[in-house]
């Protein structure tokens, strides 16, 4: 049974970090911002995809860690008493690709176009998540940030990607928020191509305690909460039985594509640790280092937008 992450800040073999870096260091922050906007929405979903086909098992997996996990794929070891290692590591990256997402956002210090802007791209992004690459896991962090009460207080961001990037604006309320809605509620109509299913609802379930930090649960506040989570663990049953044509599906997606290193070392979780908390704050305790992160976007959104209006 695996006791130790598998994420290893501190020991991590970086290509953009220095040996010692300071909790959102600027250089890093900025040659991070020059990769993503040197690709598009279409790349910068498959790069996502590969990195979380990576951390949940799906792909490169060797015959030495399919001996020590007992089974083929990491989605088969999420379901089992001794995957929870792997669960609690999943629940890291979900988040702490979220607070990267929010980092982006609320680090355009300048124009509000150009946050405008950035807010389009991670939608796109988004989108082909979901219609494209089949990635419903790095969907759910993208929205988790999108759905941040940081992001959704900048009023004068929102109306001027509704003026600038209309159609972005109107699939994002119109079908992708119903649609997150519907995921989580274990009711969302979903394409046979998934790569990397939803994973979220299942991990907390398992392993989060029964008031966690993060408030209750869907299926903690709803009248059809047994009915959500049944559903949800019905979801899990299946996904364990049917792990290998999840890598089937990624391999096709990813036939052909060609891999920016730099930009897949963006989307690690390592480097994210280290981006966000620095090299002394990123092995600090979870809670604690979610809690002061928390803060942080607070500040930063204020100081983008001290007075905003209620979003309508």
């Amino acid at each position: 049974m695996e006791t130790e992450s598998a994420f290893c800040p501190n020991s991590f073999e970086s290509r953009l970090l220095p040996e010692v870096n300071k909790p959102l260091e600027m250089s890093v922050l900025k040659r991070a911002k020059e990769l993503l906007l040197s690709h598009d929405h279409h790349s910068i979903a498959r790069h996502l995809l590969v990195a979380d086909c990576q951390v949940a098992r799906i792909l490169g997996v060797t015959a030495e860690v399919k001996g020590r996990m007992g089974v083929a794929s990491g989605l088969e070891l999420v379901t089992l008493p001794h995957g929870q290692q792997l669960r609690l590591d999943l629940m890291e990256r979900h988040h702490t690709m979220a607070i990267g997402v929010a980092v982006d956002i609320l680090g355009c210090t300048g124009s509000v176009e150009e946050r405008a802007s950035t807010l389009n791209r991670i939608i796109l992004v988004a989108v082909e998540l979901k219609d494209t690459v089949g990635d419903l896991f790095a969907f759910t962090a993208l929205m988790k940030a999108l759905d941040m009460p940081q992001i959704t207080r900048l009023e004068e961001t929102w109306t001027v990607l509704r003026r600038n990037f209309t159609q972005t604006a109107i699939g994002y309320e119109k079908i992708l928020k119903p649609f997150y809605k519907n995921l989580h509620e274990g009711t969302a109509s979903v394409s046979t191509l998934v790569c990397v299913p939803l994973l979220v609802p299942l991990l907390t379930l398992m392993e989060r305690p029964p008031m966690g930090s993060e408030g209750a649960e869907l299926w903690e506040t709803s009248d059809h909460g047994c009915d959500i989570m049944l559903r949800h663990l019905e979801a899990a049953r299946e996904m364990a039985h049917n792990s290998d044509s999840y890598t089937t599906n990624a391999h096709e997606i990813l036939q052909g594509f060609e891999l920016d290193k730099d930009l897949l070392e963006v989307f690690k979780t390592d480097f994210q640790l280290r981006l966000l908390w620095g090299s002394r704050g990123a092995t600090v305790n979870q809670s604690d280092r979610y809690n002061k992160f928390n803060l942080i976007l607070t500040a930063l959104s204020r100081n983008l937008s001290p007075h905003p209006k209620p979003r309508q």
